[in-house]
């Protein structure tokens, strides 16, 4: 079990790490915070013994992936530690959705200046191309919003759960 474990952090870390940008150590805590950490969290100290990392680099990693709200921390009354976790799915994909509304704004800049100045078969194409990515962006946009409430009922009821 432990060797599958770590497998799946480590097939999680180089995802994360192409998929964010983000160093391999960052993308390891957040695989091992998804895998570990789904239940109580996981302590600063806790990733320091499992990731075999300094205390600075684990720092830096944590604070990385809070500001990039990858994971977020509680605490317990009379506990001074933080515990770790990763986001909840729908806060993740809600990242996801904040892209492509993004998208959506260039897309139709590009709409409204290729309708303006289309002079050629080529930029014909490249407008018709537009519509079709247009659109494409439009149903990916709701299906991410389904999935999301979808994700909110589940946190929803598990947090009722406890």
């Amino acid at each position: 079990m432990q060797e599958e474990k770590q497998e799946i952090i480590e097939l999680f870390g180089i995802h994360f790490e192409q998929l964010y940008n983000i160093p391999p150590l960052a993308s390891r805590i957040l695989g091992t915070l998804i895998i570990d950490g789904c239940k109580s969290g996981l302590t600063f100290e806790d990733l320091v013994e499992k990731m075999q990392a300094s205390k600075s680099s684990i720092s830096t990693n944590l604070n990385l992936l809070l500001k990039m709200e990858k994971i977020n921390y509680f605490t317990i009354v009379g506990d001074r530690k933080k515990y770790f976790k990763a986001a909840p799915l729908s806060q993740r994909l809600n990242n996801y959705l904040t892209l492509v509304h993004h998208e959506k704004i260039l897309i139709d800049k590009i709409i409204d200046y290729r309708e303006k100045y289309v002079s050629c078969s080529q930029e014909q194409i490249n407008l018709q191309n537009s519509y079709a990515y247009k659109e494409h962006m439009e149903k990916a946009e709701q299906l991410l919003m389904s999935t999301i409430e979808k994700f909110k009922q589940i946190e929803i009821t598990n947090q009722s759960n406890k």
